[in-house]
């Protein structure tokens, strides 16, 4: 899926950006990377490196949903890349998406850059707010600096994602996916991993007691989900940090 972002390069001392437009591929934003900082180093199949690191972004984010709130802001996204982060903002009763891109500081967290960012946007913000004593012309001023970008309105929607009211220890338990749960066979799927599991840790087989017993249990639990599921419904995405201005709070990118 691309992606055409408006590039600003924001000078401090003036609050003035240069405009250059720039093609991302969303699914190289982050790669095997840390989703709160970009290390790679030691990831696997982990999302984030510890959980230190997506706490103190989470925090950065959060301390900050006053600038979004003062600009109107319905829905915004927070992202990075190796060199620069991107935050895209849709404002009510507006189709236009407003995005701001900052060159990353060498050995700085992507946590570090947002706040430096928000930090200059927000100046600029009350800067015109105490010039005009207009909050909709502070708004103004900020926004204008961004060209419109209607073309990419719908990746900055949030997306609706179902995730099964299950608990996690079960689904580990068994070694399923939680993707396997959307499928209509997840009563044939979740019974075929117990008889795997069961061969294993069965007494009879030679296995642990104990441990068939909690394989046991999660079977139990689960085949009840299946007839009858339950789904919480979580909105954002799964590359992304998610910013609803209906609860003006941000939330990390969705597990999938």
């Amino acid at each position: 899926m691309q992606m055409y972002i408006l590039k600003k390069i924001f000078c401090q001392n003036t609050y003035t950006f240069f405009f250059m437009i720039i093609n991302y591929d969303m699914k190289e934003l982050i790669k095997n990377s840390c989703l709160a900082c970009g290390e790679k180093e030691n990831i696997g199949k982990r999302k984030y490196c510890s959980l230190d690191c997506r706490q103190r972004l989470k925090n950065k984010l959060n301390v900050r949903t006053g600038l979004l709130k003062a600009l109107n802001t319905k829905y915004a996204t927070f992202s990075f890349t190796e060199t620069e982060i991107i935050l895209n903002l849709l404002v009510f009763d507006s189709e236009d998406i407003y995005s701001f891109i900052l060159q990353r500081t060498p050995g700085k967290k992507p946590a570090d850059d947002f706040s430096k960012l928000a930090d200059r946007l927000g100046n600029a913000w009350w800067a015109e707010r105490r010039r005009t004593e207009k909050h909709y012309l502070a708004n103004r001023h900020v926004l204008n600096y961004a060209k419109t970008n209607k073309a990419a309105s719908d990746l900055i929607r949030p997306k609706e994602i179902l995730t099964p009211a299950v608990i996690g220890k079960s689904i580990t338990c068994l070694k399923l996916n939680k993707r396997s749960f959307n499928s209509s066979e997840i009563a044939g799927i979740i019974k075929s991993a117990f008889r795997k599991m069961a061969k294993i840790h069965h007494p009879d087989q030679g296995g642990n007691a104990d441990k068939f017993r909690k394989i046991h249990d999660a079977y139990t639990e689960l085949l009840n989900w299946s007839e009858n599921p339950r789904f919480f419904k979580r909105r954002g995405f799964h590359d992304k940090w998610f910013y609803d201005g209906y609860k003006n709070k941000w939330s990390q990118p969705i597990m999938i």
